[in-house]
């Protein structure tokens, strides 16, 4: 969902890096859970809100620069029951991640190994007997998604 980017002042705020889409959507999520130690910690958010190009955000108690200063560089992320559900037809990237990719005449190209956002649209990287970049167009590229069955199908040209 984004990561702690750097401290800003010293009463403990800390600079965010959202990987939402409006980034200020990170602040609806609280607790925020941070890779730390090798581990995933939960924090409460006592205080949040946009800032230049990302987020500023203050957990409760790290309330000085020393104590926000060991978060920096920490991964945020949030638990799925957080989430909402997506709407038909819109998955969540974690969700299509390890999926079999198979072509229409059923030739398997390999499994999703992680997406790109390109802006244009996103694109699946399938990794099987070589890489593979598979635009994430539904309807014209990706004709079913089966999360149930693990599969993606698509019409896609395997020589590609």
């Amino acid at each position: 969902m984004g990561h702690i980017g750097g401290l800003y002042g010293v009463r403990g705020w800390l600079r965010v890096v959202s990987g939402t889409i409006p980034r200020e959507g990170l602040l609806n999520y609280n607790p925020l859970h941070l890779h730390l130690d090798g581990q995933w910690q939960a924090f409460h958010v006592e205080a949040g809100q946009a800032h230049t190009k990302g987020l500023l955000l203050k957990f409760a108690g790290c309330d000085d620069r020393d104590r926000a200063a060991r978060l920096v560089g920490c991964e945020i992320a949030v638990q799925r029951e957080q989430l909402p559900d997506p709407a038909p037809g819109e998955y969540y990237w974690a969700d299509l991640k390890g999926l079999r990719v198979i072509t229409q005449d059923s030739v398997e190209l390999g499994t999703v190994a992680e997406l790109l956002e390109t802006g244009a649209n996103d694109v699946l990287v399938v990794q099987g007997d070589r890489e593979r970049l598979i635009p994430f167009l539904q309807g014209s590229v990706i004709s079913e998604v089966c999360l149930e069955e693990g599969l993606i199908c698509v019409d896609w040209d395997p020589d590609f």
